[in-house]
């Protein structure tokens, strides 16, 4: 009783008209820079950090909160208009998103996105608000060895999305893998495949990888595919609110409540993120659906999963950081610097010292989810009008914009040249019938699953006592399960095929 006292007090405090207009501004400053590819989330919240020491430390974090939201959900505009995910969290948006919107349906998709990013924001915000110590208990007891099962597991979705054709996804995701070889090695710091260039020491950045392969790609693709110099813009339907139905509406809550169950998951340990999240909500969804063909080629479920599970991220990765003072990901690692900044310290004395701060935190994070949910929708239909822009004259200037994030990121010439390098690797996957979608996973999982597997070997001595810790074995042997029935299913596949020729 207690809490909800504290809780309500929090919300009165917030409910401000400066506290307010605050976090206006940061969610509408999250939203354009997550929107435009390369000035992430985390970029947004490092550049607001210095604006926030003349606050209070109260209105000082929420607006730290509501430039992460912002940010977060405003990935999925340029993922589904551009092909473009605007941060890491939006990958698989861009995999339906986009072919809906060539399709016609960007408004629809952009309700979709909208409607579920402000829902899996909200779930993840209940259980950061009221189960979040006990949830911080249960992330404490993972080592590098469960880390490791987690993404072990997430590397066997290779092969479901590879299905149709186990061995072109395979060697995609093995390329994907090697260039998470390229530079320092984790634990050790040995140089790799540097081949004496400075400047692969630090290896590929994540955000110029996946603005050259899904935004140089296709707009090499497009180019390539003018006549005439031109291409038509494309027609977009006219729907009236977000663009789906209730009866849509209630077919799509078994799939959001299980994306936002995994994201909400994967936020709490610590280092994973939602570019992962989203990956393995996808995946999930893709495998238990009736209608797995569907997938890739504009399916609604597919952005409800990713959209679902990479904004519950947010709630998620929160946890470790108030109540354990750990950084769920890059952005909360930022928001550990506005603790600082106000001379508090993230951790289980942060609820006794300063209860008052993070209730405010709590109530913030609901309300900024609901100021998200009405200036997207506010502004959907001046989000869709960029696709009335012709492709001669758009296309130009994404490529100037995908340059300039990628600089933006690391201040790197070099992170430009990857750009254009990942373009030209994305046009050839194209070209040669190569899937994308394996290539990322394996590149953002790689360097994750050297380090868990390094660590944990570290700590073990040895990889055999990895099976004696049950959650290892649990993910490990669902991962083999997996991996097994889904090669048995391209066999049966293969034979059946093979009988009717």
């Amino acid at each position: 009783m207690e809490a909800l006292a504290m809780l309500g007090n929090a919300y009165v405090s917030v409910c401000t008209p400066a506290s307010l207009a605050m976090m206006v501004a940061g969610v509408a400053i999250g939203i354009v820079f997550g929107s435009i590819p390369g000035l992430s989330a985390s970029m947004a919240v490092a550049l607001m950090l210095p604006l926030t020491f003349s606050m209070t430390p109260s209105m000082g974090l929420n607006t730290l909160v509501a430039v992460y939201i912002g940010g977060i959900s405003g990935g999925l505009i340029s993922a589904i208009l551009l092909n473009m995910p605007g941060t890491a969290s939006s990958i698989a948006t861009t995999f339906d998103g986009y072919p809906m919107a060539q399709n016609g349906e960007a408004m629809k998709a952009l309700g979709l996105g909208i409607v579920f990013s402000f829902l899996g924001s909200v779930f993840s915000f209940i259980i950061l608000t009221f189960c979040a110590p006990s949830l911080a208990d249960i992330a404490l007891k993972f080592t590098p060895a469960e880390n490791f099962g987690i993404c072990f597991f997430a590397l066997t979705m290779v092969a479901i999305l590879s299905s149709g054709n186990m061995l072109r996804g395979i060697l995609a995701g093995m390329l994907g893998l090697m260039f998470t070889l390229i530079g320092m090695a984790p634990i050790d710091g040995t140089a790799r495949f540097t081949f004496g260039n400075s400047s692969l020491m630090a290896g590929f950045d994540t955000l110029p990888t996946l603005i050259g392969i899904f935004a140089i790609s296709d707009i090499l693709i497009t180019a390539e595919s003018m006549k005439g110099g031109k291409v038509e813009t494309l027609a977009v339907k006219k729907v009236k609110g977000f663009g789906f139905s209730w009866q849509e509406f209630v077919h799509h809550l078994p799939n959001f409540v299980r994306s936002s169950l995994i994201g909400t998951g994967i936020g709490i340990l610590p280092g994973i993120g939602g570019s992962t999240s989203g990956m393995l909500a996808y995946v999930t969804a893709r495998n238990m659906s009736k209608y797995p063909e569907r997938f890739g080629k504009g399916c609604p479920d597919g952005i409800v999963a990713t959209e679902s599970a990479n904004n519950a991220t947010i709630g998620g990765a929160m946890i470790p950081l108030l109540v354990l003072g750990i950084p769920g990901d890059g952005v909360t690692a930022m928001m550990l610097g506005g603790f600082l900044i106000h001379g508090l310290s993230a951790g289980p004395l942060l609820f006794v010292k300063n209860a008052d701060v993070v209730y405010g935190i709590f109530a913030a994070c609901m309300i900024c989810a609901f100021i998200m949910l009405i200036v997207e929708w506010t502004c959907i239909k001046g989000f869709v009008q960029v696709l009335k822009v012709p492709k001669h004259i758009l296309l130009p200037l994404i490529l100037v914009l995908c340059c300039v994030g990628a600089y933006a990121t690391n201040n790197r010439i070099f992170d430009v040249q990857s750009v254009l390098v990942f373009g030209v690797i994305g046009y050839l996957y194209h070209k040669f019938s190569l899937p994308t979608t394996p290539f990322v996973l394996c590149f953002l999982i790689g360097e994750m699953l050297e380090t868990y597997l390094r660590r944990g070997i570290m700590q073990y001595k040895s990889f055999g006592a990895f099976f004696e810790r049950p959650i290892f074995d649990a993910f490990f042997f669902i991962a083999i399960g997996v991996l097994v029935w889904t090669m048995y299913k391209e066999y049966r596949a293969y034979l059946k095929k093979k009988k009717a020729a």
